[in-house]
Order: C-alpha cells, then sequence, then structure tokens
C-alpha cells in the first residue's frame, strides 16, 4: 500500500485555489502510484480562518468543493481531504473541523476532530466529534485524527489497534522535536501518518515537516517547503531520524523567511520599506525581507539626527551594499527644528525628556508611512521581543509597520542570529554587531542606560513570557531581584502599547499576539 504525505501552502479562504493545489497533488501522487493521498488539516478552506467561520456560505461553498473534489478524483487514489463541515444537530457549535475520505467519487467517511485547539480559540466555532473513526481500506483499519486528536487519543486508539494512524494537521512552527509522535505510533504497534501544512498565514509560520514512522524507519518531508513524500508500507525506505534538526538560528531563519515571504504574497504586495539606522535590528530584517522577496523588492530609509554617531550612516550603507538592496538619506534634523520651535513656548520651563526623544522617532515613522503610502510599499516593523516586551519603543513612532519581523526574538536572539548569518561572509556589518546597541535619540546614548545587560534582561523575559514563572519564582531560582522586579514591572506598564503593535511573526509559545492575551487594565503583575 503506497499512501502520499500531500504537505501543501494553503491560502486562507481561497476555496477554488487550495482545490487546485490539492487536485495537482493528487494527480502527482497517482502518477507515483499512490493508493492513499493525505492533506494538511483544513487544507481546502486553509488554516485558521478565524472568524471566517462565523458566515455560513463558508461552510455551504465548502462542503461543495469537497464533493466536486470527490467527483474529480474518482479515477484516482484515495483522498484524506482535511475540510469543515455543518453540524446539523442543536445546541452545539454549528461547524465540525473534519477529515473526509474520498474514495470513489464520493465521501466514504467523515471524522470530527475530537480535541479542540486552543491556541486557535476552536471551541469558538467547532463543535468536537465524540469517537475515534475507524475505517477499512484495502484491508487495513485506518484511524483518522486531526492535530491534537494523536496527542489526546492514546488510550482509545490503543484500545481499537489500528494498522495505520492517520493524522492531518496545522501545527505551527516550534522548536519542539517530533519525539513525541513517534513514540506515539511505537506505543500502538502501528505505522504514523502525519501530514502538516506549511507556509505563513498572517503571524502563524506553518513548517511542514510531515512523518511517516512504522517498524522499518521513518522518511521526513521537507521544512518550510511544499512537499509530496510518497511512502510504501510494505516496504519503506528508512531516513535518518526527523529530530535530528538544524540549529535555532537557521531554522529562525527559515521560518520568518517563509512566514514575510507568504505574508507579503497572500496580500498581494511586492515592496517593502523599512528604516536603516545603522543598527542590528534593523539590519536583520532588511536581510529577512531581501532573502525573502528579493534585494530589488525592499528599499531602506536612511533618517539621520544631530545625534546619530557618524558611522550610524556608513553601517547602513554598508549594509545596503552588502544586500543589494536601494536606500534613500534624510536627514531629519530640520523637522526637528521646526517641531521643536513650536513647542518652545508651551513646554518653556521644562526640561529636555522623552518627549522630544518620542518626536525623533515619529518624525521618522511619519517619513517611512508616507513612503508606503506614496509608493505602496508596506512598511516593516524592525523592533525586537526584548523591546516590545518592556516598552522601549515609541507608539506611532518605530512601532509603526504592517508586520514585526523579528518581533518573537530576543535581543540576545538577534545577535546570534546575525552571527550565524555573517558565517561564510560579511552581510551584517561587523561593527553594527561590535559597538553597544544605541537607539541614538539624545547624545552618547546606550541601551543599557535605560535597561539592564540584554543578557540579564532576556533571562527574566523567557522566564516571565514563556514559562509563565512569577516575580517570586524567578527570584527564588536566583535572578537578581532589583532586576526581576524592574524588569516586570516595565512589562507590566508597557501592555497598553503592545495593543497596538504591529502583528508578530510567531516563533514561541509566548508571543505576543496568539501566545499573549493579558488585558491591560490590571491589578495582578506577574
Amino acid at each position: 500500500m503506497r499512501c502520499a504525505l500531500l504537505q501543501i501552502n494553503a491560502r486562507v479562504g481561497d476555496l477554488t485555489r487550495n482545490a487546485e493545489l490539492i487536485a495537482a497533488g493528487a494527480g502527482q501522487a497517482a502518477a507515483q502510484g499512490a493508493d492513499l493521498v493525505l492533506t494538511p488539516e483544513m487544507a481546502l478552506t486553509g488554516y485558521p480562518p478565524g472568524d471566517l467561520l462565523l458566515y455560513p456560505h463558508l461552510a455551504e461553498e465548502a462542503e461543495e468543493a469537497a464533493l466536486a473534489l470527490a467527483g474529480r478524483l474518482s479515477a484516482g487514489p484515495a483522498l484524506v481531504l482535511g475540510a469543515i463541515g455543518r453540524n446539523p444537530h442543536r445546541p452545539g457549535r454549528p461547524l465540525f473541523n473534519q477529515a473526509l475520505l474520498l474514495a470513489g467519487g464520493r465521501v466514504a467517511a467523515v471524522h470530527n476532530k475530537r480535541r479542540l485547539s486552543p491556541v486557535f480559540d476552536e471551541a469558538r466555532y467547532f463543535e468536537p466529534g465524540k469517537t475515534p473513526t475507524l475505517v477499512w481500506f484495502q484491508g487495513r483499519r485506518l484511524a483518522l485524527t486531526i492535530g491534537e486528536d494523536l496527542w489526546e487519543d492514546d488510550d482509545d486508539l490503543r484500545s481499537e489497534v489500528p494498522d495505520i494512524i492517520i493524522n492531518i494537521s496545522a501545527a505551527p512552527f516550534t522548536d519542539q522535536g517530533e519525539a513525541g509522535r513517534a513514540a506515539l505510533a511505537r506505543r500502538n504497534r502501528a505505522h504514523l501518518l502525519h501530514v502538516n501544512l506549511v507556509g505563513g498565514n498572517d503571524e502563524f509560520i506553518f513548517d511542514g515537516r510531515s512523518l511517516w514512522v512504522g517498524p522499518q524507519g521513518r522518511i521526513m518531508a521537507r521544512a518550510f517547503a511544499e512537499d509530496l513524500v510518497l511512502v510504501d508500507l510494505d516496504c519503506p525506505e528508512p531516513a535518518p531520524a526527523p529530530d535530528d534538526r538544524p540549529g535555532p538560528e537557521s531554522e529562525y531563519w527559515q521560518a520568518l523567511t517563509l512566514g514575510l515571504g507568504d505574508y507579503c504574497a497572500k496580500l498581494g504586495l511586492n515592496r517593502v520599506v523599512l528604516g536603516l539606522s545603522g543598527g542590528l535590528d534593523s539590519a536583520l530584517v532588511a536581510a529577512i525581507a531581501a532573502n525573502a522577496l528579493g534585494p530589488e523588492n525592499v528599499r531602506g530609509l536612511i533618517m539621520p539626527s544631530p545625534y546619530s554617531s557618524g558611522h550610524s550612516l556608513t553601517d547602513a550603507l554598508a549594509l545596503a551594499d552588502n544586500l543589494r538592496i536601494r536606500t534613500e538619506t534624510l536627514p531629519i534634523q530640520a523637522l526637528m527644528e521646526a517641531y521643536f520651535s513650536l513647542l518652545a513656548a508651551p513646554f518653556a520651563g521644562r526640561e529636555a525628556d522623552v518627549t522630544e526623544e518620542n518626536i525623533q522617532a515619529r518624525i521618522r515613522g511619519n517619513l517611512l508611512m508616507a513612503y508606503a503610502n506614496k509608493f505602496g510599499e508596506m512598511l516593516l516593523n524592525t523592533g525586537n521581543k526584548s523591546e516590545i516586551a518592556v516598552g522601549y519603543c515609541t507608539l506611532y513612532g518605530d512601532m509603526c509597520g504592517g508586520l514585526a519581523v523579528i518581533g518573537d526574538l530576543y535581543k540576545t536572539e538577534v545577535f546570534r542570529l546575525c552571527r550565524w548569518l555573517n558565517a561564510e561572509r560579511e552581510i551584517i556589518p561587523w561593527n553594527t554587531l561590535e559597538k553597544p546597541p544605541s537607539a541614538e535619540l539624545r547624545p552618547n546614548q546606550t541601551d543599557e542606560e535605560s535597561l539592564p545587560p540584554y543578557e540579564d534582561l532576556d533571562q527574566v523575559l523567557r522566564g516571565l513570557l514563556e514559562e509563565r514563572q512569577g516575580v517570586k519564582e524567578l527570584i527564588a531560582a536566583g535572578l537578581e531581584a532589583d532586576v526581576v522586579k524592574r524588569v516586570a514591572a516595565l512589562v507590566h506598564a508597557a501592555e497598553f502599547k503592545r495593543r497596538q503593535a504591529a502583528p508578530v511573526l510567531k516563533l514561541k509559545a509566548g508571543s505576543f499576539g496568539a501566545g499573549w492575551r493579558m488585558p491591560v487594565a490590571k491589578g495582578f503583575a506577574y
């Protein structure tokens, strides 16, 4: 029995395009002798569709598209299709998240997902299924599962003793390995066929890595790319263990390139603009953008002020030369003087403070947005997670942008990723990597005047944001009490800023946006 894992990049809501991807992949699998083709979770609608599911006609059109696909592929191999279906029973949610077995031009079996994903708030839309679904196919007993069903239905599946566990999934990128899936298949003494979505949809990045695990070995699809993998269950060819993954820097680079590229492609955007300060964050975002979209589609604006150091301009130009991206230089001193002159009377008698610093950031934000509007380019936000977490950023200034590309990378990770990127040749200017980080909004400013050293800051932030440890736990673990309390207070106070921030490409469980649902007005501070 030959099974094909069809790892596709579906676009949310585009039923016609997704059906064509599936039909084309099924045709390729048929040419290679496949008996059964598997698609990812909700491959027909794309994932996650969110509140599009609240519009009844989406489900109606999706059901029609599934039936049309069954008829179109009636002469080919059977297909396990990730789809949605209406729930005829009340009370209950109006929809099911489904796996449809299409064979001989009809729907031969239906499985309703039992364990709904909390990450994507599936309980808002879907009624959970009640029982496992097992079907006979070519003399073998198949268990149909979707996503989290694989992890939660262990006892149920073991009692049913399937020959093959099929799991269609839309699992976003994570730094976790696949050992759990392999262990589950071994415990059930069954083949595991797991097909995962690939591609970027809004802030979510799906990494693919569809997987077969069986008695003779394991085979894995490519990461961060579409793929078609054929597995012969009677004589499979073992491959290297699927948990032999590259280092985190390589994975982050691939994930962010895919996430940005798909965000632009699926919105019909061709070009981007960003501010180039000569600093590390904007340098990394520019490198990712050039890799994802092509250097000819990236514009960098260099906007020096009287406080900008000479090397900021030369470092920005050196980066642009290394990446072969376009740049334009717009000095902002005259605009600063106009603002300060206008505000001189109302601000009389008051010392200069963060107000004047923020005006500079907002001048730059206005210029960047003007270019984005005039030339039809999307503005990329260049803030890292450490800055966003503690509010070391300016609303309507450096927080402007349509997408926060590195908003889920801590500053220490930005340093490591840039050094990794420079392993073979200089891409990020070495001076950018070696100089002290600075916003350059006042003379001789450095980040550590306002923040703890980034190594200390990021250690506290990981505990607060990823591990959900409170102040008392972090201090008990040996972290310096004053630093922990200070950082926690900054995170608490910056919540209102994050509510107005650009969407963040998600890399971690505690990403701002989908992974962080914190009230702004709250009396409990971690």
